[in-house]
């Protein structure tokens, strides 16, 4: 049985974002996976890095992630040996989150595996296409700097 054409629905913006950000994620989580990472240990271990040394609550925030969820994410990072937690200094009553000298040396192999997925992604278009495509998809995603 071949799959029904439907075209209404294939001709939808919102629905071939939707295909395409599918496809994207799942050859990021397989080139993650290829350095046993999964995506959001990922997403949490690049914020570490970028926001360093960061209250966990305040990690929570910028990535969007339940706390109970980012206990569990950070739980397993910890574990790994890839980003510690000590008592902030600037309020001792919450935890700050830093990267290890492996969970920096990790992140940089996992950066790479993901550039490489989404080269993979974008193949069909050529690096002016791309750079056009990034920014209109910067301008009707809602993020903002």
């Amino acid at each position: 049985m071949s799959e029904a054409p439907l075209p209404a629905i294939r001709s939808l913006p919102s629905w071939l974002l939707g295909r395409a950000a599918a496809r994207g994620r799942a050859l990021v989580a397989e080139a993650l996976a290829e350095e046993d990472m999964r995506m959001w240990h990922h997403v949490v271990l690049s914020a570490v890095r970028d926001l360093a040394p960061v209250a966990q609550a305040d990690l929570g925030r910028a990535v969007r992630l339940d706390p109970k969820d980012l206990v569990g994410v950070l739980n397993d990072l910890q574990t790994a040996g890839l980003v510690v937690r000590e008592p902030d200094a600037r309020d001792r009553r919450k935890n700050a989150v830093s990267l290890t000298g492996e969970g920096a040396r990790l992140l940089k192999r996992c950066e790479v595996a993901a550039r490489a997925a989404n080269d993979e992604l974008l193949a069909p278009l050529s690096a002016a296409e791309r750079e056009r495509f990034t920014d209109m998809l910067l301008r009707i995603s809602g993020v903002t700097d």
